[in-house]
């Protein structure tokens, strides 16, 4: 990781900030001053949301296998990222049309294209392991990203997390871990992979947590959904010895745009608009604690449609991550602050 300037980040403050002009005469806007409280609920039902995702890329993956068989699963799964976030993409700029004035300013670029390349080798990874292992173990491996957080956030504050943090990020870690039962790890690629994937995500909410409160949060949207979705595109074209045909197929293949729709439309604009505009609220450490609770609606969601078994492993996964939020929840300052800097 490189060094970057020192910056002190004052979060879940009622204070607002003044409007500015930054770098490239782009105007940094006053971010919305939700309580904490608010903005835990809003980045609960960002995971609602990614929990059903796992069902929509299933969808989408289970009715693309005659492609993934002619034109291999990187190539097919890139071109699903690709089409998901450039829906995602033009949402954006259609919702929001002030977003237009960051493409103007260089380090919106740049901080759109860190959040960016961060997302863009997380989920091209998360999918494509998804066929190689098996969900418990993918649940397991996935849910690093929690501890992976605490971790890099003890390296780049001056202030750790206080101690109720760390047993929220243990409980957290085992309950969404062991949600779909224990976990069988052999550590073949899939595996490995995995966990880079994990690790990917946890540096997106740490920078999310730094980028989203020096500029604005809608105009990173706005970048980092361009870098991720034509990032995708050249991975796809470049993957395929017949990139046309296979984008054609896919495309037309029943079954496959609705899903690729709602992941568009639920899973990228919504989930990463909403955790843009509130995780800067709160502690890194405890968004990441939140978001944990994705397999949760995963699993649920699957039984729901017969996806899934029911084990009490559900319970015993679900009970003790759902603790763990407690507990953070009930020894919650009103008013802390973390310290994101550089040595």
């Amino acid at each position: 990781m490189d060094k970057r300037t020192s910056t002190t980040i004052s979060l879940m403050t009622c204070r607002t900030m003044p409007r500015v002009m930054g770098e490239a005469g782009v105007e940094t806007v006053e971010p919305f001053q939700p309580q904490r409280r608010k903005a835990a609920l809003v980045l609960l039902s960002v995971t609602l949301v990614w929990g059903a995702t796992f069902i929509w890329m299933k969808q989408a993956l289970n009715a693309l296998g005659p492609e993934i068989e002619r034109y291999g699963t990187f190539s097919v799964v890139a071109y699903l990222v690709a089409l998901r976030f450039l829906i995602a993409m033009v949402l954006v700029a259609a919702v929001f049309p002030k977003t237009w004035n960051g493409l103007t300013s260089l380090p919106i670029w740049k901080g759109g294209g860190i959040l960016g390349g961060l997302m863009l080798v997380g989920f091209v990874s998360q999918m494509i392991a998804l066929n190689e292992i098996n969900p418990s173990t993918s649940a397991f491996l996935t849910s690093l990203y929690v501890v992976m957080t605490a971790l890099l956030t003890v390296k780049m504050t001056q202030h750790p997390p206080r101690r109720t943090l760390y047993w929220g990020v243990l409980m957290a870690t085992l309950g969404a871990g062991f949600i779909e039962g224990p976990p069988h790890l052999s550590w073949g690629w899939g595996e490995v992979v995995t966990v880079g994937c994990a690790l990917f995500f946890a540096l997106h909410i740490i920078f999310t947590q730094k980028l989203t409160l020096e500029f604005d949060p809608l105009m990173l949207t706005l970048t980092s959904f361009i870098v991720v979705g034509f990032g995708s595109l050249l991975l796809a074209l470049t993957s395929s010895s017949d990139a046309s045909s296979m984008m054609s197929e896919v495309v037309n293949r029943e079954g496959v745009m609705l899903p690729v729709f709602l992941l568009g439309l639920g899973g990228s604009f919504y989930c990463l608009v909403a955790l843009n505009v509130y995780q800067r609220h709160m502690h890194p450490v405890q968004a990441a604690i939140i978001y944990a609770f994705e397999p949760v609606w995963a699993t649920l969601f699957g039984l729901g449609l017969g996806l899934v078994p029911w084990t009490w492993w559900i319970v015993f996964g679900g009970g003790i991550l759902l603790a763990g939020n407690i507990l953070v929840e009930v020894t919650s300052p009103e008013e802390p602050s973390v310290d994101l800097s550089s040595e």
